[in-house]
């Protein structure tokens, strides 16, 4: 049975993380964020989508 192709999405870091609350910090930690302009390509789900809401102001997602 063939593997169905799950869906991602790309996140790219466009603020800095100076002067943000310890939760937000934590949160581009969390998704592997760590300078301006860093991109990472990570699963579409709930869980993902819930911690690019937190930090919507921080990041560009794109779909991928």
């Amino acid at each position: 049975m063939a593997k169905a192709k799950t869906k991602s999405i790309r996140i790219t870091q466009v603020r800095s993380r100076i002067g943000r609350l310890p939760k937000h910090k934590a949160t581009l930690d969390a998704l592997g964020l760590r300078k301006i302009n860093q991109t990472v390509e990570l699963p579409d789900n709930q869980m993902i989508r819930g911690m690019i809401k937190s930090i919507y102001f921080l990041v560009k997602v794109e779909e991928a």
